[in-house]
């Protein structure tokens, strides 16, 4: 899929011209402030074969978005019901666990999405 993207990117860019200057002059003030790296963590891929939850949250802190731990998030799409268990450290959906909603929401409807707009979760202060 990847190299497909590239390909597509490319005969685009032939097409119509590419990336301003101004906009690759940009980029490579970006790329020099970042830690490259040429390959994805060790625990990336245990945690993909393991089903994408990782072992520790990536941070201290519980998105505000979410509920809590054992709460079902249900969500109607083309006639049938997605419900998703809230676990600690991940979800639950159909007896498998994952690490994002984006996730649930892409191997429930073949469709990339996001998973908080997917299942219609908003932060305390949006309503």
């Amino acid at each position: 899929m990847h190299l497909f993207r590239r390909v597509a990117w490319r005969l685009q860019a032939r097409a119509q011209g590419g990336l301003s200057e101004r906009a690759r002059q940009r980029a490579t003030q970006l790329a020099a402030d970042v830690d490259l790296r040429l390959r994805a963590p060790r625990q990336f891929w245990q945690d993909l074969l393991r089903g994408g939850v990782p072992q520790e949250p990536v941070s201290g802190q519980r998105d505000s978005r979410l509920p809590t731990p054992g709460s079902v998030i249900t969500r109607a799409y083309q006639g049938r019901s997605i419900a998703v268990t809230v676990l600690e450290n991940g979800f639950q959906y159909e007896g498998r666990s994952y690490g994002s909603l984006s996730a649930i929401a892409f191997t429930a409807t073949g469709t990339r999405w996001n998973g908080f707009l997917f299942f219609q979760l908003k932060g305390p202060d949006r309503g």
